[in-house]
């Protein structure tokens, strides 16, 4: 049986494939009552419930990227995760990468899009303005000064972008975790076989797709150990 998976799908998944999330909300859509219970103490808006119900109708999953996901190794045969790995700091992308390695079979193919830190720089050369570049790349959050916004903070996480890629710096990493032919490629452009129906254009103004391969013969590595 083909295994397809997509790690942090937000509010948009794949109809057919496994779709992961770390959204409180998703976690929230597991239990029985509580998020109607949460709506009636208003401890939920409008927006965090309707995704609560979207979650569970689209049978999204909650994981954490930084885990082990319950998978046998070599299991997989695509991994795809959009506009999620610049959330994570490099200690974590790698972890993430290495999971992805030991979840594919040999021949599995990883798609990551990301931001393009490359676009952000040409459009700053363009219109040299420092604050708009800064604030286009997500690299830093305001810090919280209401009770409001904490408690915001202390439910979600942070969401700025902790680094950024250009396909370059993308292929690189994943060629150091043993992938081979890892290259950018251009939106609507797949080694996938029969990609349908996942969007190959995913926020294609600002974003950068790189994919790579599972090598057929990979070198052993040791799964990782749950914790």
């Amino acid at each position: 049986m083909t295994v397809r998976i997509n790690v942090g799908c937000g509010q948009k998944p794949t109809a057919g494939w496994k779709n992961f999330d770390n959204s409180p909300s998703v976690w929230l859509a597991r239990i029985p009552l509580l998020p109607g219970l949460l709506r009636l103490a208003r401890l939920l808006d409008g927006p965090q419930a309707e995704f609560i119900e979207f979650a569970k109708e689209n049978r999204i999953q909650y994981a954490d990227a930084t885990r082990p996901f319950a998978f046998a190794s070599a299991s997989v045969d695509v991994v795809y995760s959009s506009h999620m790995i610049e959330h994570l700091d490099r200690h974590d992308v790698d972890k993430f990468i290495a999971e992805t390695y030991r979840l594919l079979r040999p021949g599995g193919v990883i798609r990551l899009a990301v931001p393009d830190i490359r676009r952000h720089v040409a459009s700053y050369e363009e219109h040299d303005d420092a604050d708009k570049f800064m604030e286009a790349t997500h690299l830093s959050v305001p810090r919280p000064r209401t009770v409001a916004q904490r408690l915001r903070l202390y439910s979600v996480g942070f969401r700025h972008h902790q680094w950024m890629y250009d396909g370059k710096s993308l292929s690189a990493l994943l060629a150091r975790h043993g992938f081979v032919d890892a290259m950018a490629v251009p939106a609507g452009v797949t080694r996938i076989t029969s990609p349908e129906p996942l969007d190959l254009h995913e926020r294609q103004g600002d974003s950068v797709y790189v994919e790579a391969t599972k090598p057929e013969h990979p070198a052993l590595k040791s799964d990782p150990i749950p914790g």
